[in-house]
């Protein structure tokens, strides 16, 4: 009871004129930070830091924490409307979402992203709420081989509940791990694949490459088709809100799990793209329109879009709890607080409590006064398709350039986009699977270091990957859903066979 007398009182501080103006102003900033590729929720936050430094401690995360739900539903919007992901959990976006806004469903497609958006924020931010003790306990646990034990089931269960082939899976998760491995090896400081290159020194951004591979290579896939001087079917009807909505209680149970593995994904901390890509493969293995997933489904684009946003606030808690940043974003808010004077930990939930709740009340009303926001500018968004495809071509290239630039400030930069979108190009004229190689590209880094750190512990025995409960269950689950195909296939081998047995073992009359 008293926790709650402490979230109404913040939500009484967030609703003060001078806080509630900061939190629409927030949205509106980081709605256009997301749409911009190469910037992210993380850079555009740390590029307007310096502006809070002379407001209250709590006036400053407010304005901060919108700015991060406003880049949320923004990065969507590239991922829909252009096939250009602004964040590495908006890849999993454009696998439906994008194909629907060829259909001329972009206005559903968009509100469906929303919605889904911040179905996953709230269960999250409810999770904070009552758990935050609980949660932050059980994240304690986690050493390099659980979070190892947590990559590896992502990349088995993309591997064993995809629906393509396995050896174009397989190639393409390879080619992924092996652009990842480029630069200093982060254990003994040797250069690795750099080839004398001073620009290959931190490796391949993963901005650049996703920037490339889906915006550069769509182009060229377009170029080649012909460039239509017509724009694209796209109805201008502010029902399309209501008329989504109606549909979308009909994937309740993808929302329900799509929340629990993004919750999870966030607090361990797996991330947010990994939550994605797992909720994508799971929707698509146990959906019912799982053939059709990359056509322009529903439910293709409701599952990773509530996984991420789910992982994506629920990372915001051990930064809170303990001061152990669970994502990029959250790092800079941490640092942010070290600035204000304040220690994240057990201590700030008796010490700041009116900072501490008004935080957690600024989650609730951010992301319903950004859902109305972005709502309400549906239409607008699904219009920008009826320009012509062939006006709007040169000006994506502009930005994908000034995106790929501002990651780093080099021109090499563009030159590695070009490439990559190369990359893209001949991938989808061969029907290679993209997602394997950009989930492969992101997570590579962080699995090797925390294989390599529990090799280092455990003197190289791989049986500290079933050293205790925790991480023995993941690693036991990864297994499973890596040869899921072929103990699916077993199982429907085994039953015609039991079946033709009992069959003969029947009495005949």
């Amino acid at each position: 009871m008293q926790d709650l007398a402490y979230l109404f009182h913040g939500f009484a501080v967030v609703l003060t004129p001078f806080n509630f103006g900061l939190m629409l102003l927030g949205i509106v900033l980081g709605v256009i930070i997301g749409v911009l590729p190469g910037l992210g929720a993380a850079n555009g936050i740390a590029i307007l830091l310096p502006l809070t430094f002379t407001m209250p401690p709590t006036s400053a995360i407010i304005m901060l924490s919108c700015i991060y739900w406003g880049a949320l539903f923004g990065g969507a919007i590239a991922s829909i409307l252009f096939n250009i992901p602004g964040e590495p959990w908006s890849v999993a976006t454009t696998f439906d979402g994008y194909p629907l806004a060829q259909k001329g469903r972009a206005g559903e497609a968009l509100t469906t992203s929303f919605t889904s958006s911040f179905v996953g924020a709230f269960f999250a931010v409810v999770m904070i709420t009552f758990l935050a003790p609980i949660i932050a306990r059980f994240a304690l646990r986690f050493g390099p081989a659980e979070y190892f034990s947590v990559y590896l089931l992502t990349f088995c269960s993309f591997v064993g509940m995809g629906k393509g082939s396995p050896a174009k899976i397989l190639a393409s998760m390879m080619i992924g791990f092996a652009l990842s491995t480029v630069g200093i090896d982060i254990v003994t400081g040797q250069l690795r694949m750099t080839f004398g290159l001073t620009s290959l020194l931190k490796g391949f951004d993963f901005l650049i490459a996703v920037i490339g591979l889906f915006g550069i290579g769509e182009i060229l896939l377009s170029m080649e088709e012909g460039l239509k001087f017509s724009g694209a079917t796209a109805r201008i009807n502010p029902k399309v809100v209501w008329e989504t909505w109606k549909k979308l209680p009909r994937y309740s149970f993808t929302f329900m799990r799509s929340v629990i593995i993004g919750i999870w994904m966030g607090v361990t901390p797996g991330g947010a793209t990994p939550a994605s890509f797992m909720s994508y493969g799971a929707a698509k293995k146990f959906s019912k329109e799982g053939d059709k997933f990359g056509t322009g489904v529903i439910e293709g684009l409701v599952a990773p879009e509530t996984a991420a946003h789910a992982a994506g606030t629920s990372a915001l808690l051990p930064m809170i709890t303990l001061g152990i940043p669970g994502s990029p974003t959250a790092a800079v808010l941490l640092g942010g607080l070290l600035i204000w004077g304040l220690q994240p930990g057990p201590l700030l939930f008796q010490e700041k409590p009116d900072f501490v709740w008004g935080l957690i009340a600024s989650m609730y009303l951010g992301n319903v006064v950004g859902l109305a926001v972005v709502l309400s500018l549906v239409p607008a968004f699904a219009a920008i398709l009826r320009i012509p495809f062939a006006i709007i071509a040169p000006v994506i290239v502009v930005i994908c350039a000034i995106g790929a630039y501002t990651v780093n400030n080099s021109m090499h930069d563009i030159w590695f986009m070009l490439g990559f979108g190369v990359v893209g190009y001949v991938f989808k004229k061969l029907n290679y699977p993209m997602a394997p190689l950009v989930l492969a590209l992101v997570l590579g880094n962080a699995a090797e270091s925390s294989f390599r750190q529990a090799m280092l512990s455990s003197q190289g025995s791989l049986g500290i990957l079933f050293s205790n409960g925790l991480v023995g269950g993941i690693t036991a689950l990864a297994l499973v859903m890596l040869f899921w195909p072929l103990i699916s296939t077993g199982l429907r081998t085994m039953r015609p066979a039991r079946a033709n047995k009992l069959a003969e073992q029947q009495p005949v009359d």
